[in-house]
């Protein structure tokens, strides 16, 4: 009986694999910075097919274009014969003799390279884009390499990774064989394949287990300045606490995160941060962070990630389940999505005792702070069903700010609501314990899906209201209903480029002030003529000194009202930066500073609501 059962496993693999697409990445014989990719199909039943490469994928909510990465696209039959093809956009070929094609073959570009020049096109987000450097690093997205055709999305993948034989590849994926030099992994579909990311570099990584959970942390620190060893008490301290705050909504028995650390040298990404996939994410910080600035990030980042494996990736609408990789229709519950897993990513924090109620306060405020550099009155809905459109899309970075408040709000509400007894993360984990991941709900009828499992209507009130309506939401009143109330308190006069000065980065490369792409120009910076994409390098000829920031904003600061000034900015011009002095008058601003804190004398109704809200005690 074991012999048999044996051979039906031998012959039930070997189908597995006569039916797969078989897909090798070849990381050895990497040529001018390109990877050549190899598929092989298993028999057409059509002629007429279209191949496609990513528009977009789950989690980006941006267009992309994976398919202009990739050049010198051959479509082959079983003797090697170049098939005629049509390329009908950079994403996808259409074949009219699909049924003699037995293998793909083409070169992929990487995305880090090209993330400085967004003339034609936006730069991807760096955690969802791809970087070959031979010798030092492959960070591969799959969806950046491997393609699909129509109507064999769910066809299986086998996947080959021809690797050199010092590397090792981070992912949750399990190695099917035992050579050095390959690995080899079998995937579902291309969904699947899709959200499973490879980081592949020199060893440097971690394995333990944490809250009943295998992790592998997986380290490429370009000048070897951070072992992955570094980050494993914070990361399992951190891991601890999610798993107990999501309880039974998480089953995840194995994670597996790649720490990408970019240096000064090499590619310039400027997308720093993470992408979420059902058991591993692939996160992007800078080197030069000290471990604390790491550290914090991963309790930050990495958490948000984590939480997605709730929502979206097991709880999601038709939209996400049945995604269109060529062609995206979005969900219009991005507020869910990204807000709702935002608020988890702070709640879970006060919650499990890993920070302060006056850091979580802090947090909310600057929230509030940012979300005022969009537009409060468009609803997130049609937000969120149009983010892929010109103009929605600058409105997509609110939805961790607005759509956290959102959230929050809603969280309070059913906390009164309910005596306590029940807040926005009983909510959630009703709604997948009444879909999952295998069950879709629909798009335009998760509201009454909320109110059945919560059993008040006052829920569809709040959502017309706030969320696919345009009225803003009160946050005063929400956090006076447990115990918190907004401070206004006015600013000495300040001359900077932008209203709020927190979020001015620094370009090293330039030796420039950079800015946020959403932060709003001063009136100074305006009265200028200074546009948010310029680099300030120098006020009055004083430049700017990274390791003493403070001299040149004391000089700043000196300026009076009135006097004449010349600031130097850098200026994008096509492919070179124009160096331009902007002459004015300064013209310093006061700001208004709002801060929350915790009423001297909350009722006992507001501090009962306020102790279940931080504790998620009932």
């Amino acid at each position: 009986m074991k012999k048999t059962a044996l051979s039906l496993g031998i012959l039930a693999v070997a189908l597995v694999q006569a039916q797969s697409i078989k897909t090798n990445i070849d990381l050895v014989n990497v040529k001018d910075d390109k990877v050549a990719v190899t598929m092989e199909f298993p028999k057409m039943k059509s002629n007429d097919v279209k191949f496609h490469f990513p528009k977009t994928v789950p989690g980006t909510y941006s267009v992309d274009d994976y398919g202009r990465f990739v050049e010198g696209i051959k479509f082959l039959d079983n003797k090697g014969k170049e098939l005629a093809f049509t390329k009908v956009n950079d994403n996808t070929y259409s074949l009219k003799n699909a049924k003699a094609l037995t293998k793909i073959t083409y070169f992929v570009n990487d995305s880090f390279d090209e993330e400085n020049e967004t003339d034609k096109h936006k730069a991807v987000f760096s955690p969802s884009g791809t970087d070959i450097e031979q010798g030092k690093v492959y960070l591969i997205n799959t969806h950046g390499f491997v393609g699909y055709i129509d109507n064999m999305q769910d066809v299986p993948y086998q996947l080959i990774i021809q690797k050199p034989n010092d590397f090792y590849g981070t992912t949750a994926l399990v190695d099917q064989d035992k050579s050095e030099a390959t690995d080899t992994f079998t995937l579902a579909n291309y969904a699947k394949l899709t959200d499973s990311p490879l980081m592949y570099s020199k060893p440097d990584y971690i394995t333990f287990n944490a809250g009943g959970m295998d992790l592998v942390l997986g380290v490429y620190s370009p000048t070897g300045k951070y072992k992955a060893a570094d980050f494993k008490d914070n990361l399992e301290k951190m891991v601890v606490a999610q798993k107990k705050f999501l309880g039974d909504m998480n089953t995840n028995k194995k994670y597996a995160i790649m720490l990408y650390l970019a240096g000064a040298q090499g590619p310039q990404i400027k997308g720093f941060g993470a992408l979420e996939h059902h058991e591993s994410t692939s996160v992007v910080l800078h080197e030069m962070m000290p471990k604390e600035a790491i550290d914090e990030s991963i309790v930050d980042v990495v958490s948000h990630e984590f939480f997605h494996t709730v929502n979206p990736l097991k709880t999601h609408s038709e939209e996400i389940h049945y995604f269109d990789y060529a062609d995206p229709k979005m969900s219009q519950h991005l507020w869910m999505y990204e807000g709702g897993t935002e608020y988890f990513a702070n709640l879970f924090q006060i919650q499990e005792g890993l920070i302060t109620k006056e850091q979580f306060l802090q947090r909310i405020a600057d929230k509030i702070k940012n979300s005022k550099n969009y537009d409060d009155t468009m609803p997130f809905t049609v937000m969120s069903k149009n983010i892929l459109q010109d103009q929605y899309k600058d409105q997509y970075r609110n939805v961790y700010e607005k759509g956290t408040l959102l959230t929050m709000c809603l969280d309070i509400e059913l906390r009164k609501l309910s005596n306590g007894e029940m807040g926005y993360r009983d909510m959630i984990r009703k709604l997948s314990q009444r879909f999952g991941e295998n069950k879709p709900f629909k798009d335009d009828k998760l509201i009454d899906e909320l109110v059945t499992i919560t059993g008040y209507p006052q829920v569809k009130d709040f959502y017309n209201k706030y969320i696919a309506g345009s009225q803003p939401t009160p946050y005063a009143e929400y956090l006076s209903q447990v115990g918190v109330e907004i401070n206004k308190q006015e600013t000495p006069p300040i001359l900077w480029f932008i209203k709020s000065p927190e979020q001015t980065g620094f370009d090293e490369i330039n030796n420039a002030f950079a800015f946020d792409d959403h932060s709003a120009l001063s009136t100074f910076a305006k009265n200028l003529g200074m546009k948010i994409t310029d680099q300030v390098v120098a006020m009055d000829g004083k430049t700017i000194n990274i390791q003493n920031p403070q001299e040149f904003i004391g000089y700043a600061q000196s300026i009076k009202e009135g006097q004449n000034v010349t600031v130097t900015v850098l200026r994008k011009n096509g492919d070179k930066m124009d160096k331009i002095d902007l002459k004015g008058k300064a013209a310093p601003e006061r700001m208004t500073v709002e801060t929350l804190v915790f009423k001297a004398n909350p009722t006992s109704a507001e501090q009962k609501l306020q102790d279940q809200w931080l504790t998620g005690k009932k």
